[in-house]
């Protein structure tokens, strides 16, 4: 069996409604399904919940629960905030420099744009903290090749040392020029 696609991502989110009409404004995501109940069909438990459906464009989904009888959420204090994030695709730089602009003018804190070399992103928070990013591919047939053909050597390099393999360090030099 070979996996056709994902079917939807699940987060938590604080508030419904505010998330809906937050991704409905910010990032053009309309709102396909709700579902709700007292008890959760899979573990038969009584806890209510609102789960929401949002288009992420060409067959994704992603989607929320919001889950009011349980404690606030809460992220893993030994993870580093960049590490969890959830990343969409754009068509082009023009399009991720036109979002950067539209975010920071409705007041939303945005970090880059970061060159990647074989692609360009911004990072920015929704309403419940979950941390985004826009990219938008730039890499060549050449780039992506000569990754393809290092990716195994370096996952057994990592493996064995937990240092990171130096096979694909061209592509952060830009970006980290000059950084200690």
């Amino acid at each position: 069996m070979k996996i056709d696609r994902i079917h939807h991502v699940a987060y938590r989110c604080r508030d419904s409604k505010e998330t809906v009409e937050w991704y409905r404004k910010h990032l053009n995501m309309e709102f396909v399904l709700a579902i709700a109940e007292d008890r959760v069909p899979s573990t038969k438990a009584p806890d209510p919940y609102m789960h929401l459906f949002m288009d992420a464009g060409n067959g994704n989904v992603l989607a929320f629960f919001e889950i009011p009888n349980s404690p606030p959420m809460g992220r893993d204090p030994n993870t580093p905030n960049w590490v969890q994030h959830i990343a969409f695709k754009v068509d082009n730089e023009g399009v991720l420099t036109e979002m950067k602009a539209k975010l920071e003018a409705e007041g939303i804190e945005v970090v880059g744009i970061t060159d990647h070399t074989i692609f360009k992103s911004i990072y920015f928070y929704d309403p419940n903290g979950h941390r985004l990013e826009l990219v938008a591919d730039t890499a060549t047939p050449a780039q992506m090749k000569q990754l393809d053909d290092v990716k195994w050597e370096m996952l057994d390099e990592w493996t064995r040392t937990r240092r990171a393999p130096k096979h694909a360090a061209w592509m952060h030099e830009r970006e980290l020029a000059g950084a200690a």
